[in-house]
């Protein structure tokens, strides 16, 4: 989320439960980034005995695949999300800004994410004294 928007959501009092920006961060167990090349060439690696037939496989890969970055986040509870960034002119292609990139959309994809996780939280009835004393004895909760 912009730092800007989430300043302004603070500056408002918005405090009822959210999904914040550093809740989203929380979720990220490991991140991996790498070009579409890389992955190629590391499969191109995986089906080849010899290393040197991998070179040759690398040889021949366009080289858009070295413009394309992508960005893994594999979260706790072990689900993964992909963010990507593309670079139109090889001139333009830096590999620092395009993990930067495809690491920020990778990150919207956690947002609904979470939101739908603290939608299902907000959903439950709160259980009460008198439905846990009924949990307690194994008999029916009080109808409400």
């Amino acid at each position: 989320m912009d730092k800007q928007i989430e300043s302004e959501i603070q500056a408002k009092g918005l405090t009822t439960p959210r999904v914040v920006p550093a809740d989203v961060e929380a979720e990220i167990a490991s991140e991996h980034c790498f070009t579409a090349f890389d992955g190629a060439l590391g499969a191109a690696s995986n089906e080849n005995e010899s290393a040197e037939a991998a070179a040759r496989i690398a040889m021949g890969m366009p080289l858009q695949l070295q413009l394309l970055t992508i960005c893994v986040l594999v979260l706790h509870n072990g689900f993964t999300v992909t963010g990507e960034s593309a670079c139109a002119s090889p001139e333009n292609f830096d590999a620092e800004i395009g993990r930067k990139i495809a690491r920020q959309n990778a990150l919207q994809k956690i947002w609904p994410l979470l939101g739908f996780r603290l939608r299902d939280q907000l959903a439950r009835p709160a259980l009460t004294e008198a439905d846990a004393a009924a949990d307690l004895a194994g008999t029916p909760r009080p109808n409400r």
